[in-house]
C-alpha cells in the first residue's frame, strides 16, 4: 500500500501545535500518476506595505475572517488532466482574491450577490479551461471537478460541479452536501434506476457537469449553504475515496481521530485497501470557530502590551524603508506571489 504521496497541514485557527485542517492526495494503486489536486487556505485582510519608519516588513495582517478548502479532480490524457485540475484551482484561487468581496455582512441581498460571485468564479475557471485545452491537441478535452467549501463562521458555503464530494460531519454522521453530477445520479433522480444500483451502474463515473471536458452548454455551479455548530467537521474529497469507503465508516475515522492529518491518512488507508483503483484526495477540516477573531500580526507588533518592544530591527534604518537584521525571522513572508 502507498503512503500518501503528498500532504498539507494548516492550523490556521487553533496555532501550529494543533492542527484545525489537513488534506492529503495519494495515487493509489493503480494509476501511475495522480491528476488530484488540493488547497487549504485561510482568508484575513492584508495590506502590503511601502517604505515606513516602524519596522513593518512587506505585508501587514489582520485578523483571520475565514477558510477556503479545494479539492479538484481533473480527467483526460496523458497529464491533460493534472493540468485542468491544476489550472482550476489556481484561476479559483487569484480570482477570488482580486474579485470577491469576501469581507460580506450577511444581509440577504448582500448574500444572494456573494453567492451569484462564488458561481462566477466556477463558470470563469471552467472558461479558461476550455481555452486553454484549444492550444494543444493533448490537452483537447481535458477537465476537472471543483468542490469548495468556503467559511466565514458560522455560514459554510459549498460550491460544486462533478462528483468529488463534500460533507458535513454532525453527531457521527456524515451528511453530503453536494450531488454527484453524474448521468447515473440523473437516472436516479428520474426514477430509471434504483439507488442502490447506482455505485455500480456503469453510468456511475460518466460526468455530465465538470470544468473544460467536452460538455456542451454552460456549467452549472451547484451552491449549498448551511449553518455550522460547535464540534461539526468538514470533509472534501475526490471520487477515488467515496466509491470505496462508506458514508458511515467516513464519518466514524473523522470522529474517533481529533487530529485531522491522523483522519486523512486513514482514510486514505481504506481506500487503498478497498482497491484502490483510482487516485484519492481527502481534505479534513474542525473550525475552531473560538479563534476566528484572533489577530494573525496585531499583537506582533502591539507596542503597546507590556514587554513587547521592537528590539528585533534596525532602528538606524532611515524613514526611506526598513529592513530587519541580519539573521532576523521575517513573520510576515508573503504567503501568496505579489
Amino acid at each position: 500500500m502507498n503512503n500518501p504521496s503528498d500532504s498539507g497541514d494548516a492550523g490556521f485557527f487553533s496555532g501550529e501545535e494543533e492542527l484545525s485542517a489537513s488534506g492529503a492526495t495519494d495515487c493509489g494503486r493503480v494509476r501511475e500518476t495522480n491528476q488530484d489536486q488540493f488547497l487549504i487556505a485561510q482568508l484575513n485582510k492584508s495590506m502590503r506595505v511601502g517604505s515606513n519608519s516602524l519596522g513593518m516588513e512587506k505585508r501587514v495582517f489582520g485578523s483571520v475572517q475565514g477558510e477556503v478548502l479545494l479539492v479538484a479532480d481533473g480527467m483526460g490524457g496523458h497529464a491533460a488532466g493534472e493540468k485542468a485540475s491544476q489550472l482550476a484551482i489556481e484561476h479559483l484561487v487569484r480570482r477570488l482574491l482580486s474579485s470577491v468581496h469576501w469581507h460580506f455582512q450577511s444581509e440577504t441581498e448582500k448574500e444572494e450577490a456573494f453567492i451569484a460571485d462564488l458561481q462566477d468564479l466556477l463558470k470563469d475557471a471552467h472558461t479558461r479551461i476550455l481555452l486553454e485545452s484549444t492550444r494543444f491537441e493533448d490537452q483537447r478535452g481535458m477537465g476537472t471537478t471543483l468542490t469548495m467549501a468556503y467559511l466565514i463562521w458560522p455560514q459554510l458555503y459549498v460550491v460544486h460541479a462533478g462528483d468529488s464530494r463534500c460533507y458535513l460531519i454532525r453527531n457521527g454522521v456524515a451528511d453530503p452536501l453536494t450531488t454527484d453530477h453524474t448521468i447515473a445520479r440523473q437516472m436516479v433522480d428520474a426514477g430509471g434506476l434504483k439507488p442502490e444500483d447506482e455505485a455500480t451502474s456503469k453510468y456511475s463515473n460518466v460526468l455530465w457537469n465538470v470544468l473544460g471536458g467536452r460538455t456542451s452548454g454552460d456549467l452549472i455551479a451547484e451552491v449549498k449553504r448551511v449553518d455550522l455548530e460547535p464540534g461539526d467537521k468538514i470533509v472534501l474529497c475526490s471520487d477515488g475515496l467515496h466509491r470505496y469507503v462508506r458514508s458511515d465508516a467516513l464519518a466514524q475515522v473523522v470522529s474517533e481521530n481529533d487530529n485531522p492529518q491522523d483522519a486523512c491518512r486513514r482514510l486514505i488507508e481504506l481506500a487503498n485497501e478497498a482497491g484502490g483503483e483510482d487516485n484519492i484526495t481527502v481534505v479534513v477540516s474542525s473550525p475552531a470557530f473560538e479563534d476566528l477573531g484572533k489577530s494573525t500580526w496585531v499583537d506582533f507588533y502591539d507596542t503597546t502590551i507590556p514587554g513587547r518592544d521592537t528590539a528585533s530591527f534596525d532602528s538606524s534604518t532611515t524613514t526611506e524603508g526598513t529592513k530587519p537584521k541580519p539573521g532576523d525571522v521575517d513573520p510576515l513572508a508573503d504567503t501568496w506571489p505579489g
